[in-house]
């Protein structure tokens, strides 16, 4: 297990709901069915940034923010980063 962050060591108890599945492929415009699997793969690379603040995680990589409720571990959404001009 990683020390790294408690997310991690419970990446097994990812999930999300289906209006979750439906939301993070409309924001990222994903074709994948499995959504969690995509999620997990994108919060597991070495070169994600994950932080805590308030009751979630959060889990930047590749332009992209993944929003993790730190108790439930629901994926509760994902959004494209805009970057400021």
């Amino acid at each position: 297990m990683d020390d790294k962050n408690p997310l991690i060591n419970h990446i097994a108890k990812l999930h999300t709901t289906e209006m979750g599945v439906d939301r993070i492929k409309r924001n990222l415009t994903l074709e994948t069915e499995d959504v969690v699997a995509y999620c997990k793969r994108k919060i597991l690379d070495s070169d994600c940034r994950i932080y805590k603040q308030g009751k979630n995680w959060y889990c930047e990589i590749d332009h992209i923010r993944i929003t993790v409720n730190s108790h439930s571990y629901t994926i509760i959404t994902a959004h494209v980063m805009h970057t400021r001009s």
